[in-house]
């Protein structure tokens, strides 16, 4: 607690060490990830876990030490610093395909990963108005997390395809069960949508990983091969990838899926949907079109501008 109390303090020369937080006064990283750190370990030793009761002194200290390094977002928020990927998990997974289970994170995709984990816990905390199946929908609204946390993580083709997909699905079940009047709609047309993009994606990603004879899904290899393909395959594979993430964010004119998925789509859900499932098309594009093909990015960079312009433009009379 006394850590907690010191980690939330002003520093004395601003005059004003009693009145609050330091992030409030553009404390440091250090500052931020010490006092995330001890607010979880706060939340930890101040909740009625039944477990700890009873709970042998040495095991307790070592759930408590467990947690501290589970909280300790310090060092992650200081390692962003430096170029690269931090937090890195490899592992061999279908040899026989090039794919590998491979996690990682840098500026960017951190950034997001906190957006999706704030976002997640106030969509909860949100959430208790719904009365109707409470198990199933909060199933299904981790579930749906676990997606998003996955599509900013992953650091090869299939692992981050199977992300994407994987939040296609609890989102489709919460419209469509915990939505509006018009919800099945709603959802039916989220999906379908969707669904049209992942193929379009997907044939990109294969074309991608076929023509530069990788052997490998990793996306950061196939970045390093992609731009000394031929001109022509990037251009098409950089279309294809675009309008699988286009559909996503989504960019006019593929954006009629989007007023009935927010309107009809519950508070919490409809929170999740603008604050983060909008952003990973822009990810993926920053990601994965932009990183992999540099010169295809060049050659759409008019059109691109003048498609959003038009969505600037057609956003503020819509509204």
């Amino acid at each position: 607690a006394a850590r907690l109390v010191n980690a939330t303090r002003v520093p004395a020369e601003h005059g004003l060490d009693h009145l609050g937080p330091a992030i409030a006064f553009g404390g440091s990283p250090r500052d931020v990830g010490r006092m995330c750190r001890d607010l979880g370990l706060a939340i930890c030793a101040f909740q009625p876990f039944r477990d700890f009761e009873g709970m042998p002194e040495p095991q307790r200290a070592r759930n408590l030490a467990r947690a501290e390094r589970k909280f300790d977002l310090e060092a992650v928020i200081l390692d962003q610093k430096q170029p690269g990927f931090r937090v890195e998990t490899y592992r061999k997974w279908i040899e026989s395909l090039g794919v590998t289970y491979y996690m990682g994170t840098d500026g960017i995709s951190f950034s997001m990963l906190i957006l999706t984990a704030l976002l997640t816990f106030l969509a909860v905390l949100a959430s208790f108005s719904i009365t109707k199946r409470l198990k199933e929908y909060f199933i299904l609204l981790l579930f749906l997390e676990v997606g998003m946390m996955g599509v900013f993580a992953a650091l090869d083709y299939f692992l981050f395809f199977i992300f994407w997909e994987i939040v296609l699905v609890p989102m489709y079940f919460l419209i469509g069960i915990w939505g509006g009047p018009r919800r099945e709609y709603a959802a039916i047309k989220f999906f379908i949508y969707t669904l049209i993009g992942s193929v379009v994606m997907l044939i990109a990603i294969l074309a991608m990983y076929l023509k530069t004879g990788a052997g490998t899904f990793n996306i950061l290899e196939i970045a390093k091969l992609a731009p000394s393909m031929p001109f022509g395959w990037q251009w098409w594979i950089f279309l294809g990838l675009f309008l699988g993430f286009a559909i996503k964010v989504p960019v006019f004119p593929f954006h009629t899926w989007l007023p009935d998925a927010h309107v009809e789509a519950p508070t919490p859900v409809s929170m999740i949907l603008a604050g983060v499932l909008l952003k990973m098309g822009t990810y993926a594009m920053l990601r994965i079109s932009h990183a992999s093909l540099p010169e295809a990015a060049v050659a759409f960079s008019v059109p691109l501008a003048i498609l959003g312009f038009i969505n600037i433009v057609y956003g503020a009379l819509a509204a």
